[in-house]
């Protein structure tokens, strides 16, 4: 393939392959040089012109196929306007000469049409260049025209239509000849002739102005004509052109009415040519007068189907605007259609009729029209139903009758109202909440007209007034209760006029059936009163017989819709319903016998109607409600049902005796039965089968054939449910059971079955045979497919022989349909029965039958049967077969002859590909070859081979599958094989072919993505987004979703180029006129098609699509994206019908301004709403763009943290101004929340306050860089409130109220406003909600269910409870630091409680603290609801009846959704007012008057009222730890980790009160309890936050159980004063030190705290590091959350042996030590700042408060403890062994540790000498540091030891140490310190000398002095280098002067000795002094110098544990 890719054809290669590749060849090289001509240099071109002419004019005559000859003209046509155009005129008349050739055979046709196509392709390229030639071609193309054969004359016709779309009006001398030539050929016996015939009308209509004047009706039956017999294709293009001449004389095109001047069509002309096809169609006016009088036929489907078709297309063509004008008109008329007599002649044509007026409306309203049109539009359908309804009324009413024709008004009536009532209720549906204004504008009266249709005396008008208050209900469900009770009420009020029982009957049914669409739900007592009204209905039905029939149906049809309410409501109703149901059906044989021979036709009418209502209910009930299926109840309801199975063999009996108008009833009842059993296990039923009845019928939905679908769901994809006629539906119903049944009956009952089939079969006759033989095949396959489903077998050799004949006969039956049915049971039959030799047996049959058989029908359905065996047996049963079927199948594929053959052989094909898989390949190179030849040549109007030749390429690439990535020479052809053949059906006309070249790619791209050319690919999937075809859509966007996943950013770039060459190109893109990418790219279109499509795969392929593409590209291309958003957010629905915001975008950029006006100017009038016929967004769309915004803002915060600082924003835009962050759009993000928030529609209002949440979120912290101090979000308060205001307002749902007080809260808790009276306004909304919560269970009158306003009550009490937990943060934190006492105003006991004098005024807690005596007891009656609702089920009973303080019994499962959601944060909020009040003591102060407010528990000398105060104290408590620990045990997966936060730590506040401790620890398995709660916790959830927050309640209990322990030992100090030896060891572990496991607190805290370290600190564990696999770690340096909680861990560590007694804390101590000492090892790391990381100042405070306990003066315990605290230390000097595996060991902690040791356990350790060595080893280290601070921390830490009291002690130290150091310190004189820490070290150094000569006796003072003076003055700088010395120098120069100017006053006697000994010491000293005098400014200086020096931070640290 490669060797074809040169701009000439290589002639050598292409006589090198064989035969057959040739066409491939010669196609591969036209589609490179299709590409290569526009973009190659001129020059090259017109070099190689004359060659390139010769050789692509020679395969003119090489008989190329379609496709080929298709690109060969282009190319051709091309070539000559690229380079020169000399010999076109040569090439043109060698193409006129072919076309005159007479030779007829069938192997020159191939020629003649690609000459015929050379010379359209000319024309339409070149045009006018070609000069006057044209009159000669186009007469030989018509002469051609009158002898071609259909493929000749639909490629003349397709040039035609070239030629003038080339030419223009520069032939109009020829147009009259054409249209008469073509005209005739409407009517052609092909189909594709008159597809082509329309598209060149089409075209000639553009100039041909008698086309629309003079010949206008002509045109018109013309077109009628030709849409009789016809298909699919041929009404699309009559339609479109039909409606396009309609359009074109209503208001014709600029250009031809300046040249002549035209008489212009009226509206009221137009649209009375278009109504006499729709209701005569084809036979004209007058040409059969006699038909006319007679009343004749009825129309044909097709024509009415295209001349709707035809409608649709004229409106869309005068486009939005249009319509909006003459709306009126245009209603009036279409309704005037289907109100016509002719147009509902039968019920069966008036039905369908109503289908095509509904489809024209739909189509026109849905899409031309703008929100504020539509709601218009809504309003002239009011009136028209009302203008109907009056007349109708005026005949009902006309009692004397003589208005005799008023009968026949209102049947035709009813079809009117059907129509505009149908299409009301979709407006209003797809309007949603912003149908508002619709509803309420008094002067329309929706409500009242639709209603008053109720009345209307034809059921089918009541039907549709039901429906459409249904959607009214749905649309605004705030109207819904409103509408049930006035229905209700008018039921009670009318009770005696039929028409109103069955109307408002169906309306409440509606109405009940929309609820669940509804989220907010009905109020519960709503079902109570349908009950009450339904049974009231059946109960009076028997007193009047007139009324008996409607209130027996309408009684049953209520009960049925409030089965739809589901299992919460009908639970209530349930024993009553069975009562019903079994009073309906007689009890017994002996009843039924009896009731036989009673009654009249119209009593059993009424029974039959009656039972067939009852049996509906049922139905309902199954499949609504299946939790309430029980054995029990099952068992109740098949006594009726068994009675309606026996009943149903008496009823033809009963039928005959009473009459045939009993049919319709009993055929009810059968369908009723049917139905119900279906859906039941068909266990329950065993032994009773019915027989099916061969009927036949059809027909088309409409409501009034089965009014129980008014409550049902409606499928997914349809609009309006449309039951089938009554003959249908029991068809339908009776095969689905047959195939429910049939897998449980007996062997001899299916053979019984199938022979009475195959009789029945026999016994019919003609048309009849044809419909009994349906739909028994229907049952068979339904049978099978039950079989296959249930996996059992079909059942003995006769059984199958039976199926298999009545099988193989139809298989060549010459029903189409009946082949297709015949295969696929051929199929499952296989499948069931499962036998290689009867797969084998079928198998062969069909090989032989295709072998012998030349008739089209045999072959056609045996090639069927062929597939179905593979696709049904699978590839792996059925692979012996493989290699003959698809020999076979190939050899059918290739047959010319018969189309029908080769499609039906390749759709076989397809599906053999498909089920065999991998066992496929070694096929698919022939299969290739055959589909790629068969795509050259079969004539493209052959559709449906084309599309089977898709359908096998999809599946073979799927075989092929990820191979195709390959570079292997095969896989290169076929990978370009399919790349071939998916162009080859890319330039297919038809839409379906195109859709299968698209997924075909799709897969292609799947599996090997560089191979597909997106710069191709991506503009033609651009130009299919605008097609009419939604397949084509679908296929489009499926694909560009795919692409977007993986390339979004090409696919941008692809999309935008495509523009760009709209734009430079636009002849090019005929098709593609409509194309609509702008500046917004490709997501602009399709955020538009959002608006367009209604088709619920394709939008939500789009919203993928968008979605894919936001995610790679929203974070680069922001600003566009964020417009793009607010372009759709900002278009408000105050924009007319077609003009969107493509007017704002023109005013941006006026150039483009001036390019559009041109285009205006020459496209004229019709044309420009036509090229721009966008709308403004619907709400839809709005919902989504706000769902982007979200999006948009997280994926920043994903992607970089600039986006949310401003500051680095702007010197990021500084520096590159093009880079854009988010924060410089907050304006803009705050304007599209707001304009979402506050707008008609709820769903679009919950999206913007969500956007408003997440905005406030994000941007809370951000600073104002200008303003410092302040927040950027602070400029934005008003608009925030204004957002919120709306939605506090009473009408608002309860969804969107809830959604508001988060942000609300969320807002407050933000902290970015800070003023309180800014905040108020914001505040003042939650006080309003707060108020309604308050109110009450039953106070407002309910619209919505109970669980809505239990939704919008806790969302309140959640919101306060963040705010108020927010505001006692703040409060904490102003606590803590230290304030200027303000005094409050009023001095309220409260307020002191809270001290609220210490705290800034202006405090959020100013706010919450009136509302806080209410809210805290709602907030502890929400948390006592939430703890009975989380009761498990065995627990139900305990349950209140009545419900709790906010959710009533009956919607209990709702209720614990919204609970669930909102228990967190006031549990926090509660724990937080609890600890703040002492329990909220201050409450009962009311009760207990003796009682100080604040006494947390009183003792128990105070009266007996306080018991109720310890009471209540103990029931919070347990209730707020019962609700914690309940959730903790088991937090769900999707709970959010706030909500475990929000539990820890109200545990953590609760504890901190002294109540909540006592309680604790009085009851410690309740601690142990809570504590191993917290370690599963930690098991199961990760972040540290959450850890951290676990210590926290670790440690509070940990407090209360030590409080606990004190205050048990005083009172026992206290009550045993006088023994005092006596005292029995407290604590846990008692004398023998055993702790239990789950009974010991402190055994509980060790696992926890254990398992923490572990986590963090793996070394810990010794196996772990005895572990071969474990590599020996180096300590690192943990990350700082981890750090906290060691840290955490170890304190609380540390704490546990004080709860301990004596010999139990022995048993945790060396677990403990071993812990802490092992931390401090891992944790112990140098710095970089010498700061003490938190987890070794931790350890070394808890090895201080170990060792400084109590414990070590207990005398039992003396030996023990000596042996812990040595071996503790021996670890710890273990530890500090300097080891070259840990050069980063932090020494000064291990020292300080060792120092505590030495210091606080000194009695242990005297004399111990291994120790002592080892520590005065790590001393000595620590002296000869070569780290100065080491040093320094050295001498400060030996100071302390030489200090130590125990001279035992600190002797040996001091003996063996001070040498060193006085070395040291000699050895500075010769090199002085050079920095500050150096300096510091010797200062330290010297402090110790000096104090050990203070600690020396009186004798030996000498001696010290002498060491320490010299070295003082050796520091002293002579006076001459003091100037020059540096800073650091001067430094140790000063301090020892002052040290020496101190000490000689403190020993002036030793002093004066050691100086004078030494006289060189002397004169230095004085030399020094004098100096010092000298220079007062030195001084200074040195005053200066010394605090410098002794800022040394680090020290207070370390020594803050001593």
């Amino acid at each position: 393939m490669e060797l074809a890719h040169s701009l000439l054809l290589n002639e050598d290669a292409l006589a090198q392959i064989t035969e057959a590749k040739r066409p491939v060849f010669i196609f591969e090289w036209l589609r490179f040089l299709d590409k290569v001509l526009v973009a190659a240099n001129k020059v090259d071109v017109k070099e190689k012109q004359k060659k390139l002419v010769e050789q692509l004019t020679g395969l003119i005559s090489s008989a190329p196929g379609p496709p080929t000859r298709k690109l060969l003209a282009k190319n051709l046509a091309t070539l000559y306007s690229i380079g020169d155009t000399f010999t076109v005129f040569q090439t043109l008349d060698k193409c006129n000469d072919i076309i005159k050739s007479k030779d007829d055979t069938p192997a020159y046709l191939p020629t003649k049409l690609a000459a015929v196509a050379c010379v359209g392709a000319f024309y339409e390229k070149m045009g006018r260049m070609l000069g006057s030639s044209f009159p000669d071609t186009i007469n030989n193309l018509l002469k051609a025209l009158k002898s071609a054969e259909s493929q000749g004359r639909g490629e003349i016709l397709l040039s035609l239509q070239k030629v003038l779309s080339g030419l223009g009006g520069a032939a109009a001398s020829c147009h009259r000849d054409i249209y008469k030539n073509a005209r005739s050929l409407l009517t052609d016996r092909s189909m594709a002739v008159r597809c082509m015939v329309a598209k060149c009308l089409l075209e000639l209509q553009n100039e041909a102005v008698f086309m629309w004047t003079t010949e206008l009706e002509n045109m018109a039956t013309l077109c009628f004509k030709a849409l009789e017999g016809s298909n699919y294709g041929v009404r699309v293009a009559v339609a479109k052109l039909l409606g396009t001449v309609m359009a074109t004389a209503l208001m014709p095109k600029q250009a031809a009415v300046m040249r002549q001047n035209v008489k212009r069509a009226t509206l009221e002309e137009v649209l009375e040519l278009m109504a006499t096809g729709f209701l005569r169609g084809g036979s004209g006016f007058l040409k059969s007068g006699g038909e006319m009088l007679k009343g004749g036929g009825s129309v044909s489907r097709e024509v009415r189907v295209g001349v709707t078709q035809a409608y649709v297309v004229f409106v869309t063509t005068l486009g939005g605007q249009w319509l909006e004008r003459n709306f009126a008109t245009f209603l009036s008329h279409v309704l005037d259609l289907v109100s016509h007599p002719r147009a509902t002649q039968t019920h069966v044509e008036a039905v369908y009729s109503r289908r095509c007026v509904s489809f024209m409306l739909r189509a026109t309203l849905g899409g031309l029209l703008g929100e504020k049109a539509q709601i218009a539009a809504g309003k002239e359908i009011c009136q028209a139903i009302s203008k109907q309804m009056r007349a109708v009324e005026a005949v009902v009413n006309d009692i004397s009758g003589e208005n005799k024709a008023g009968a026949a008004d209102v049947s035709a009536s009813q079809h009117v109202m059907v129509c505009a009532l149908k299409e009301l209720g979709s407006l209003v549906q797809s309007l949603s909440a912003t149908a508002s204004p619709l509803i309420q504008e008094p002067s329309i009266g929706l409500l009242e007209t639709v209603t008053s249709v109720l009345l209307h005396p034809s059921m089918a008008a009541r039907l549709a007034a039901a429906w459409c208050l249904r959607c009214v209900a749905v649309a605004l469900p705030y109207q819904l209760t409103p509408l049930l009770d006035r229905c209700a009420e008018r039921i009670n009020n009318l009770k005696s006029s039929p028409e109103a029982v069955s109307g408002y009957s169906f309306a409440m049914a509606a109405l009940l059936g929309g609820v669940h669409q509804c989220p907010l739900g009905i109020p519960h007592s709503k079902g109570k009163l349908v009950v009450s009204i339904a049974e009231d209905l059946l109960r009076t039905a028997a007193q009047n017989s007139r009324l008996s029939l409607q209130r027996t149906q309408a009684g049953w049809l209520l009960l049925g819709a409030l089965m739809t309410l589901g299992p919460s409501l009908v639970r209530y109703h349930l024993p009553k319903m069975l009562l019903l149901w079994r009073n309906v059906f007689p009890r017994s044989q002996k009843e039924l016998e009896a009731e036989k021979a009673r009654g009249d036709s119209f009593t059993w009418q009424v029974t039959l109607e009656g039972r067939a209502g009852a049996l509906c209910a049922m139905r309902s009930f199954v499949a609504h409600c299946p939790e309430l299926l029980t054995e029990d109840v099952i068992r109740r309801l098949m006594t009726p049902i068994e009675c309606a199975m026996t009943m149903m063999s008496h009823v033809p009996a009963i039928i005959k005796v009473h009459g045939a108008h009993l049919k319709a009833s009993a055929a009810m009842v059968r369908l009723r039965l049917y139905d119900i059993l279906a859906l039941l296990p068909p266990k329950t039923y065993e032994g009773n089968t019915t027989f099916l009845q061969p009927n036949s019928a059809s027909g088309s939905g409409a409501l009034e054939h089965d009014p129980s679908s008014i409550y049902l769901r409606v499928p997914v994809g349809e609009a309006i449910p449309g039951p089938l006629p009554l003959g249908v539906s029991v068809i339908d119903a009776s095969v689905a059971l047959f195939g429910v049944v049939f897998p449980h009956v007996s062997f001899k009952h299916r053979l019984q079955m199938l022979d009475h089939f195959a009789e029945c079969i026999k016994q019919a006759k003609g048309v009849r045979q044809q419909a009994v033989q349906l739909n028994i095949f229907t049952a068979v396959l339904s049978a099978l497919k039950g079989l296959a489903e249930n996996k059992s077998t079909l059942g003995p050799e006769e059984v199958r022989k039976s199926a298999l004949a009545l099988v193989m006969g139809a298989l060549d039956n010459p029903n189409p349909i009946l082949r297709c049915a015949a295969g696929e049971a051929l199929g499952r039959m296989a499948q069931v029965v499962g036998e290689a030799t009867f797969i084998a047996r079928m198998a062969q049959t069909s090989f032989d039958k295709l072998k012998s058989a030349r008739d089209v029908v045999s072959r056609t359905g045996h090639s069927l049967a062929l597939g179905c065996l593979h696709r049904y047996v699978g590839g792996i049963g059925s692979g012996q077969h493989l290699k003959t079927s698809v020999s076979i199948l190939l050899a059918l594929a290739q047959d010319g002859s018969s189309h029908e053959v080769q499609t039906w052989a390749l759709h076989s094909l397809a599906l053999i590909v498909d089920s065999s898989g991998p066992m496929y390949r070694g096929y698919v190179e022939p299969t290739l070859s055959l589909v790629l030849t068969l795509l050259l040549t079969v004539p493209p109007s052959h559709t449906e081979v084309h599309q089977c030749l898709g359908r096998c390429l999809g599946a073979l690439i799927t075989t092929v599958g990820p191979e195709l990535q390959g570079n292997g020479a095969t896989i290169s052809t076929i990978r370009s094989s399919c790349l071939v053949g998916c162009a080859i059906m890319q330039d297919h006309s038809d839409s379906l072919v195109q859709a299968a070249a698209i997924s075909c790619l799709q897969q292609l791209h799947m599996f090997a993505p560089r191979h597909v050319n997106l710069s191709s690919l991506v503009p033609c999937l651009c130009v299919h987004l605008c097609s009419s075809h939604l397949l084509l859509r679908r296929a489009a966007v499926a694909c560009l979703r795919q692409l977007a996943q993986r390339e979004a950013a090409e696919v941008c770039e692809y999309a935008m180029s495509l523009a760009k060459r709209c734009d430079s190109m636009a002849v090019d893109f005929v098709s593609g006129s409509d194309l609509n990418i702008t500046e917004t790219g490709l997501e602009g279109v399709l955020f538009g098609m959002l608006d367009r499509e209604t088709d619920r795969k394709l939008c939500s392929d789009i919203h993928d699509t968008l979605g894919h593409m936001l995610s790679s590209l929203a974070v680069e291309k922001l600003s566009h994206w964020l417009k793009l958003c607010k372009d759709v957010l900002a278009a408000t629905t105050d924009v007319g019908g077609a003009v969107a915001f493509e007017v704002e975008k023109d005013e941006e950029d006026s150039e483009k301004k001036d390019e559009m006006d041109d285009d205006t100017m020459f496209t004229g009038l019709g044309e420009d709403d036509k090229s721009k016929p966008s709308v403004a967004p619907r709400w839809v769309t709005r919902v989504f763009a706000a769902d982007c915004l979200c999006r948009i803002i997280l994926l920043c915060e994903n992607a970089d943290k600039a986006h949310f600082d401003l500051a680095t924003a702007r010197s990021a835009q500084a520096k590159n101004p093009k880079g854009d962050l988010l924060v410089l759009h907050l304006s803009d993000l705050i304007r599209m929340a707001f304009m979402a928030a506050t707008d008609h529609s709820n769903q679009l209002r919950m999206a913007g306050l969500q956007a408003l949440e997440d905005i406030i979120k994000k941007f809370a912290s951000v600073p104002e860089p200008e303003f410092p101090g302040h927040v950027i979000l602070e400029q934005y308060q008003a608009n925030v409130g204004a957002a919120l205001r709306p939605a506090f307002s009473p009408d608002t749902p309860s969804d969107i109220t809830a959604k508001a007080c988060q942000v609300c809260s969320t807002w407050i808790g933000s902290g970015v406003v800070s003023d309180l009276n800014d905040l108020r306004r914001v505040h003042n909304l939650l006080v309003s909600s707060l108020d309604k919560v308050q109110a009450g269970k039953g106070s407002s009158s309910q619209l919505y269910s109970e669980s809505a306003t239990t939704m919008e009550k806790l969302a309140v009490l959640k919101a306060w409870a963040e705010v108020y937990v927010v505001a006692m943060k703040i409060k904490k934190e102003a606590e803590s630091k230290p304030a200027k006492p303000v005094r409050s105003g009023d001095d309220d006991e409260d307020e002191e409680d809270l001290g609220a004098d210490v705290l800034p005024p202006d405090s959020l807690i100013m706010l919450v603290q009136p509302e806080l005596p209410s809210l805290s007891r709602l907030w502890l009656a929400m948390l006592r609801d939430y703890a009975l609702l989380t009761l498990p089920a065995e627990f139900s009973s305990q349950l209140p009846p009545d419900g709790g303080a906010f959710y009533t019994p009956e919607t209990i499962d709702t209720a614990r959704l919204h609970y669930r959601s909102s228990w967190a944060p006031v549990l926090h909020a509660v724990a937080l007012w609890l600890s703040s009040t002492g329990f909220g003591a201050a409450e009962e102060k009311e009760d207990v008057t003796s009682a100080p407010s604040k006494a947390p528990a009183l003792p128990q000398g105070a009266p007996s009222t306080t018991k109720t105060v310890e009471e209540s104290v103990k029931d919070r408590m347990h209730l707020m730890l019962g609700v914690s620990i309940e959730f903790l045990c088991f937090p769900r997966p999707e709970e959010p980790i706030e909500h475990v936060m929000s539990c820890l730590q109200a545990l953590c506040t609760l504890l901190e009160s002294p109540c909540a401790k006592t309680h604790i620890a009085e009851d410690q398995l309740l601690a142990v309890e809570l504590l191993n709660v917290l370690h599963r916790l930690l098991l199961t959830r990760d972040p540290p936050a959450v850890q951290l927050q676990v210590t926290a309640v670790v440690q509070e209990t940990i407090r209360a159980a030590q409080d606990h322990l004190q205050r048990q030992k005083t009172s026992k100090v206290k009550e045993e004063e006088g023994e005092k030896d006596t005292q029995p060891s407290q604590g846990e572990g008692g004398d023998t030190g055993e702790l239990v496991p789950g009974k010991s607190l402190v055994f509980a805290a060790m696992e926890l705290l254990v398992f923490i370290l572990v986590r963090h600190l793996p070394q810990l564990n010794t196996r772990v590091r005895e572990s071969p696999s474990h590599a020996p770690l180096r300590p690192q340096r943990l990350p700082e959350e981890s750090a906290r909680l060691v840290a955490n861990t170890v304190s609380i560590l540390a704490e546990l042996p004080s709860l301990c007694s004596p010999a139990g804390s022995m048993t945790i101590l060396p677990t403990v030590l071993f812990l802490i000492t092992g931390v401090l090892r891992e944790t112990a790391v140098k710095t970089s700042d010498n700061s003490v990381p938190v987890p070794v100042s931790a350890a070394l405070q808890g090895i201080k408060t170990i060792i400084t306990s109590p414990l070590a003066r207990v005398e039992s315990m003396q030996t023990q403890w000596t042996s812990l605290v040595r071996s503790s230390l021996a670890s710890v000097l273990e530890y500090s062994q300097p080891d070259e595996s840990r050069p980063d060991m932090d020494e000064v902690s291990m020292l300080t540790a060792i120092t505590l040791f030495l210091l606080s356990a000194s009695n242990e350790l005297v004399g111990v000498t291994v120790l002592q060595k080892g520590c005065m080893d790590r001393f000595r280290n620590g002296l000869n540091s070569s780290d100065p601070g080491v040093q320094a921390r050295c001498y400060q830490l030996l100071l302390s030891v030489f200090q130590h009291s125990s001279r035992a002690l600190s002797t040996p130290y001091i003996h063996a140490l001070a040498p060193l150091m006085v070395e040291k310190l000699k050895a500075v004189e010769r090199s002085r310190p050079g920095t500050a820490a150096e300096l510091q070290a010797v200062q330290e150094g010297i402090r110790v000398l000096e104090n050990l000569v203070g600690m020396g006796e009186e004798q030996n003072r000498v001696q010290l002095l002498a060491l320490l003076v010299p070295t003082l003055i050796s520091y002293l700088l002579d006076e001459n280098a003091i100037s020059s010395a540096p800073q650091v120098s001067k430094g140790l120069h000063d301090f020892a002067l002052q040290n020496l100017m101190r000490i000689g006053p403190l020993y002036p006697a030793a002093f004066k000795i050691v100086i004078g000994a030494a006289p060189e010491l002397k004169t230095r000293l004085e030399s020094a002094i004098r100096a010092n005098q000298a220079s007062s400014k030195a001084k200074a200086a040195a005053r200066q110098a010394q605090p410098t020096v002794q800022a040394a931070p680090t020290i207070k640290l370390k020594t803050s544990f001593f």
